[in-house]
Formats: structure tokens, C-alpha cells, sequence
């Protein structure tokens, strides 16, 4: 019987032998990348740099999609075998040209890393209409992934690494309303059901691409200082998520917890390149394993089981072809 992680199946931890603390050093130790082509959207600053420079330093080619080039260009100096282009994930048009262009190139493409994302954001629309943390953390990694689908399937052998959170416990996908047009917006709500979307989609993409060789996971990065995720987020929200305290000074337990860059993008590195995921995918992975399940959103680990959910990640693909106008040339 071929195995799924519907339902959270295969959310067992598996003895990858690293932890919380592994760093991407310790993750690619011995894995030559050679001749391998990566995609690595955000892949410019915070996390997404530690993972292009790391998958870089293996020996892969990178190309790091930007909607600022001089910035992506200045933060990437220095990097070999990396390629700046342009590509703003609030404008479907430019996700269509950069595809368009990548794939017209010819080349095979071995790792698609879906790692930008937005947080703590007011309520935004992009130019179709859609919430800008739906349309940014999900809806641009549908359509991105659907649209380099021919270089997947053409290196005979790939993977898709989707960074999702934890913060898919603050919330299920919100299938009546996902654009916040009759709801009252709230930005941890919104974060939340983007990063289910990302569990969702990340399962159904597995179920549906393995047979062509292709694998899909989603991950929690771990909570970490030191990246432009939180740029716009107020000291309440901080508050509200049990960061501060009343003046607004992080919490030592907090500060403690918290992962260094190259500790952040370690999961991340794994799931792209682990010989020990070759034969399994659709899993949610964190601190460089694949996680557990629970039903606990206070904790900051473990998957909710409806982000795992098979009539779940059914539903979304199909919506997810009808709010972008793709059908995903899966065949």
C-alpha cells in the first residue's frame, strides 16, 4: 500500500541526529551539491541567506528570485554560484515572467526552496484582491511551484521545501473566507491560516508529484532573532504573543529559546538535502526531524493534525487553482 501523510501518518521522528541547536554547517557536512540547481525565494536575507549561502558552499547553483535587486545583490556579495532575478511575490505577473524565464532557460531545476514570508502585517491586498499574507506565504508558493513544474519534473529527482511555523496553530484554513472580506482582520489569524495553507499544500503537492519523482515538505525555522521577519510588527502584538513583558523588554525564557540564523535555517537544509527523506515526504519538519503531532497551540512545537488533514489539502488545491486561475499541470 503506498504510504501518505494524510492525517498525519508519518509524523514520526525518524533519529536524524541533530536537534534544536544543529547549525546548516553541521546539516550539509558531506553532501556534495554539484551540478544541482536551487531556487531560493527570500533568499537574501535572514534565513533564506544562510540557505543560499549554504547550499551554495555545497556546490549548487543558486538562483535567488528578489523584488529588490540592488539590496539582494549588496547581501549576496561576495557568494559564488548564486543569480540574482527579479520576482515580487504580491505581483502574480512577475512570478509568471520569472518562471516563464527559468524554464525557457532549459535547465532542470533539483531544489525549489518556498522560503519568503510575511508577518504581523496590517490588512494589505495584493493587485488581485487577495490578503498579502495569504497571497505572499501561500498563494505566490502554488503558483511558483506550479509554473516550474516542467524543471522539477526534468531533473528526475527534486524537492520542494515549503517554510511554514508553528503559528499554523493560531489557525485552520478558513475555507468561507480566506481574504478576510466578511471577518474581521486579524493579523495572527491571517499568519495562521497562511502557514496551515503552506502544511496543506506541502502534503497534497507530495501525494501528487511523487510519482514523478518529486518530494514536498513544510517546516518550522524556529523561532529566531536576528531576521526582518518582525519589521513591522507593535509591542503589543509582541504582548499578545508572550514575548514582552509590560515594558516591553523580552522575556529571558524567550531570549533563551531563541535560534541563531544558522540554527533557523537548518531545517530547512535538511529537508533539501537529507539521504534519509528520499523515500518520504508530506511531512512537517522541525528542529531538523520530523515532527510530532498535537492539538496543544500553546506549545512551540508538534503539528495540528487539520493542517494534515486529506479532505483538508483537497480542498484547498482545488480553490487554490480557482483564486490564482492555475490548473497545476500535474500529469
Amino acid at each position: 500500500m503506498e504510504q501518505n501523510n494524510y492525517q498525519g501518518a508519518l509524523q514520526n521522528p525518524i533519529g536524524s541526529g541533530f536537534n534544536a541547536a544543529s547549525t546548516t554547517k553541521e546539516v550539509i557536512q558531506g553532501i556534495d551539491l554539484s551540478g544541482k540547481i536551487a531556487i531560493v525565494t527570500g533568499g537574501n536575507t535572514g534565513i533564506g541567506l544562510e540557505t543560499t549561502k549554504t547550499l551554495a558552499n555545497a556546490g549548487a547553483t543558486v538562483i535567488v528570485p528578489a523584488r529588490d535587486i540592488k539590496k539582494a545583490k549588496a547581501n549576496l556579495q561576495g557568494v559564488t554560484n548564486v543569480e540574482v532575478e527579479a520576482m515580487d511575490l504580491m505581483d502574480s505577473k512577475s512570478i509568471d515572467v520569472f518562471a516563464e524565464k527559468f524554464v525557457a532557460s532549459g535547465r532542470p531545476l533539483h531544489l525549489l526552496i518556498n522560503n519568503a514570508g510575511i508577518m504581523w502585517v496590517p490588512l494589505r491586498r495584493d493587485n488581485r484582491g487577495m490578503e498579502s499574507q495569504l497571497a505572499t506565504n501561500y498563494l505566490a508558493q502554488f503558483q511558483l511551484t506550479a509554473r516550474l513544474w516542467p524543471a522539477l519534473k526534468m531533473a528526475n529527482g527534486a524537492r520542494v521545501v515549503n517554510v511554514s511555523s508553528y503559528g499554523h496553530q493560531f489557525a485552520p484554513f478558513h475555507f468561507d473566507d480566506p481574504n478576510f472580506l466578511n471577518r474581521d482582520y486579524e493579523t495572527l489569524q491571517a499568519y495562521g491560516q497562511s502557514k496551515t495553507a503552506v502544511n496543506l499544500f506541502s502534503l497534497e503537492l507530495d501525494t501528487r508529484a511523487k510519482a514523478h519523482n518529486i518530494r514536498a515538505y513544510s517546516l518550522h525555522p524556529g523561532s529566531i532573532g536576528g531576521t526582518e521577519l518582525a519589521r513591522e510588527a507593535s509591542l503589543e502584538l509582541f504582548q499578545q504573543m508572550g514575548f514582552c513583558d509590560a515594558e516591553g523588554n523580552i522575556l529571558p525564557e524567550v531570549a533563551a529559546s531563541l535560534k541563531t540564523i544558522p540554527q533557523g535555517a537548518a531545517t530547512t537544509v535538511w529537508c533539501a538535502t537529507s539521504p534519509m527523506l528520499h523515500n518520504l515526504g508530506g511531512v512537517y519538519c522541525e528542529d531538523v526531524e520530523i515532527a510530532t503531532l498535537t492539538t496543544n497551540p500553546s506549545t512551540s512545537n508538534g503539528v495540528n493534525p487539520y493542517s494534515l488533514d486529506q479532505t483538508f489539502a483537497k480542498q484547498l488545491w482545488d480553490l487554490s487553482e480557482e483564486l490564482t486561475g492555475i490548473q497545476f499541470p500535474i500529469h
